[in-house]
């Protein structure tokens, strides 16, 4: 658990996929007309998003530290993307929850007064992961309705010790939980148990209730994985009025189950929810499902990993 007096969200560049339009984003700074995003492979598209966001943030002044995150082996787009920048980096994977996860990094150097400024990056894109944990689309495999579609898009946010609007207040790390689920394809299923163990964690912690926040936003659940997780609630005694789950809303339309992807949330938060009005203190939990095509192939049952994060916004857009 930490608390923090001086962190806040300075700025923030998103980029969308070629489903843009077919979204509940309402604004974003960059949409792409295809998955090759005029490059010769899906993963030097993923790079290339990577890239365009660190470069605008480049623009005035290097941020102190970026600490990124991606779905490929070895994290491949945020460490070439980093290449020649100039610029401290940490690679960070905490699949799905690494949204999270990176700004509390940020937010802890910043509270320890080593760094001025940091920058956190993530992306995921539907063909880039579908080849590494299913299979490459071309393959034709059909997709369960039990499973989350990847989104492809990618967004950057910068931390300061400058006040804005955006205070972040607390986050709680959370412990890795087995899900006891050896389906990938049920990733919703996979990360519910953890998404309320680590709310339970924070409320604790905080020694808050449901009722403190005009939202709770889990990450990327989808349907399925938010019904499991409000019914496994609901044996805790807890309640929550004010609830969604970023993946369930990331499509206007029906796929599959909804979105996923570490861009997932940070997406739908500053592009979709940070313009409503009503939310004034609001608690992302972002879910990660921490398997492997190897950890699968071997029928072993799958961990997940959910980390929260507490933002205050003062004054609305």
């Amino acid at each position: 658990m930490f608390n923090y007096k001086n962190v806040y969200i300075e700025e923030w560049f998103s980029i969308v996929g070629p489903k843009a339009k077919e979204t509940n984003l309402k604004k974003y700074n960059l949409s792409i007309n295809d998955y090759y995003f005029n490059e010769s492979t899906f993963e030097k598209a993923e790079v290339k998003m990577q890239k365009v966001i660190l470069n605008y943030f480049n623009r005035n002044s290097k941020p102190s530290v970026l600490v990124a995150s991606d779905l490929m082996d070895q994290m491949t787009s945020s460490a070439i993307g980093a290449k020649n920048v100039s610029i401290p980096y940490l690679g960070l994977y905490n699949a799905c929850a690494s949204s999270v996860s990176g700004l509390i990094t940020i937010a802890n150097m910043l509270s320890f007064k080593n760094i001025k400024d940091g920058l956190f990056i993530t992306s995921s894109h539907n063909l880039t992961a579908g080849k590494q944990f299913r299979f490459p689309t071309e393959y034709g495999a059909p997709v369960p309705k039990r499973s989350t579609i990847t989104a492809t898009g990618a967004i950057g946010i910068k931390l300061t010790k400058k006040e804005t609007k955006y205070k972040i207040v607390s986050s709680t790390l959370g412990m890795v939980t087995d899900s006891y689920i050896k389906d990938a394809y049920n990733m919703g299923a996979v990360m519910a148990p953890s998404a309320v163990r680590t709310l339970i964690d924070h409320l604790k912690n905080q020694n808050k209730s449901p009722e403190d926040y005009d939202l709770v936003l889990t990450g990327d659940l989808g349907e399925v994985g938010k019904k499991i997780f409000l019914e496994l609630l609901k044996k805790e005694n807890i309640k929550l009025k004010n609830y969604e789950d970023a993946g369930a809303n990331f499509y206007q339309k029906n796929e599959a189950s909804g979105a996923s992807g570490p861009a997932v949330l940070p997406l739908y938060f500053f592009n979709n929810t940070i313009y409503n009005k009503k939310y004034k203190r609001i608690l992302l939990l972002a879910t990660g499902s921490l398997h492997s095509p190897l950890l699968v192939n071997q029928k072993e049952s799958i961990p997940a990993v959910t980390h929260a994060i507490e933002i205050e916004v003062s004054k609305w857009l």
